[in-house]
Formats: structure tokens, C-alpha cells, sequence
């Protein structure tokens, strides 16, 4: 199941969600966000966990805890629904 990690502060490491995410299973990939111009965190990320009872167990106890100060969000990542860049006709 892919995990959807928002309302990280800039300070949050990957390191640190593996930390925060290991207790529940295995991870397969953990994925912070960064704009590409700056490679500062846009304050979110990505968790990859093979196994569904584990994702759903991580979601149920770390969504609204804290983590550096702030309230993260975790929930089940949704498909992208289009991307803007290639939704214009010519690309």
C-alpha cells in the first residue's frame, strides 16, 4: 500500500519516517517530496509498505500524532487524477 504522509515540517528526514514506520512492518521505499528548483521538502511524503493489515495499522496510529512540532496527516495515497502538464494539448 503507498502512504500518504502530509504536514511534515522541512526539518523531517527520511530517516526519520523510517523510524516512525518501521514499528508497524517492512518498508518498501519512503519518498519526501522536494521542488525541484530549491530540493526543499514541499512538506509531504510517500511510505511504500508491502503488506496492507501493516499500512492500515501504521495509518490507523500515526495519523494526527506528532512529529517535529507539527500534526501529520496519514492516510492511503490516491491516484493521481491527471497531471497539468501533460493535460495541455501539444504535449
Amino acid at each position: 500500500m503507498n502512504i500518504f504522509v502530509g504536514n511534515l515540517s522541512s526539518r523531517t528526514t527520511e530517516q526519520q519516517l523510517t523510524g516512525l514506520f518501521s514499528s508497524f512492518g517492512i518498508i518498501r521505499s519512503i519518498k519526501i517530496i522536494t521542488d525541484t528548483f530549491t530540493q526543499r521538502s514541499k512538506g509531504f511524503a510517500f511510505v511504500e509498505m508491502p503488506d496492507d493489515n501493516e499500512a492500515e495499522r501504521a495509518i490507523r496510529h500515526l495519523n494526527s500524532t506528532k512529529l517535529d512540532s507539527q500534526t501529520i496527516v496519514v492516510n492511503e495515497a490516491r491516484p493521481r487524477e491527471g497531471n497539468s502538464r501533460n493535460s495541455r494539448s501539444g504535449y
